[in-house]
């Protein structure tokens, strides 16, 4: 079978060493592969796009109607509520110089195609981590796929997604969510797995079943590390959502694409600043979440 795909591959000459080495089609496979898709399942894929859209203009409208200091306010009782109030000023400050500086709009973009993309990649990696945690096969049959995606560049991402959704926010969108689902994964899974052996036993020998002992004990325990996932999952959202404004998505991505289009030193760094402060935002928020994991109330449970 390898002799015979071997054969029917294209030859190819390496220029150095003269040696006729077989050139394996991978790429006009997968560019097959992907053409079969888009014929096959442009229904499936059309109401994938309209379900997209509908998410990401409805939360895009949610921070784009209202006046920009209501939000920004909104997002500073947040950010004091999560940690300190040292953090609510620095936020509200933040979200001043990006109005300041005419990106408020684009901002509000950024941040909506990070939520909807962070939601949708933690929906998937979380229960995928859960599964993984409790089932070594399961584990091991994940563990290639999240490095294939780790490792895969981001502009890659982009390809495919626009041959399927065209260009604008849900190639994006979906780019972003394959992008950002690895983390997610290793996160779960590895916070589960790190739960005391002894605490779950304790569970089994009080007549626990394994449905109560993951809801009431190793999601409990495993919280803060399940956290860490979720801040990484945001934070690679947002690098990913800046790269896809080169397939049209909006937001602070359209305005770096133009400046580096433009040699716009002006508009670059005006954009930059923008994403900068959305990142320590997103990025001490969840931080400060993550700390607030009810580790204590799952003990009191165990011990109950």
């Amino acid at each position: 079978m390898i002799a015979a795909a071997l054969s029917a591959a294209t030859v190819a000459v390496n220029d150095e060493t003269g040696t006729i080495v077989p050139r394996i089609d991978v790429g006009e496979w997968i560019n097959s592969f992907v053409d079969w898709l888009t014929t096959s399942f442009t229904g499936f894929f059309d109401a994938i796009k309209n379900l997209l859209e509908g998410a990401y203009d409805g939360v895009d409208w949610l921070f784009s109607t209202p006046p920009f200091w209501v939000v920004a306010v909104v997002l500073a009782l947040l950010a004091t509520w999560a940690k300190t109030w040292r953090l609510g000023l620095t936020v509200l400050v933040g979200f001043v110089i990006i109005a300041g500086v005419d990106q408020w709009d684009n901002a509000m973009d950024s941040l909506s195609l990070v939520l909807v993309s962070a939601v949708i990649a933690l929906v998937i990696a979380i229960p995928v981590g859960i599964w993984a945690a409790r089932n070594d096969h399961v584990s091991r049959a994940v563990r290639p796929v999240l490095d294939f995606l780790q490792t895969m560049p981001a502009f890659v991402y982009l390809i495919p997604t626009v041959v399927i959704f065209l260009t604008g926010d849900v190639p994006g969108i979906v780019a972003t969510v394959l992008f950002a689902l690895a983390p997610g994964v290793r996160f779960t899974e590895l916070g589960i797995r790190q739960v005391d052996s002894e605490v779950v036993e304790a569970g089994r020998a009080f007549g626990a079943t394994d449905r109560r002992i993951l809801r009431q004990i190793q999601i409990p325990l495993a919280l803060p590390t399940i956290m860490a996932g979720v801040n990484q999952v945001i934070m690679l959202s947002l690098s990913m959502v800046v790269v896809a404004g080169m397939v049209g998505a909006g937001g602070l991505g359209a305005d770096v694409v133009a400046a580096l289009q433009q040699i716009d030193i002006a508009l670059g760094f005006e954009a930059g600043l923008s994403v900068v402060i959305l990142a320590i935002f997103l990025d001490r928020v969840t931080s400060a979440l993550a700390g607030r994991a009810p580790v204590s109330r799952a003990l009191a449970k165990v011990r109950a």
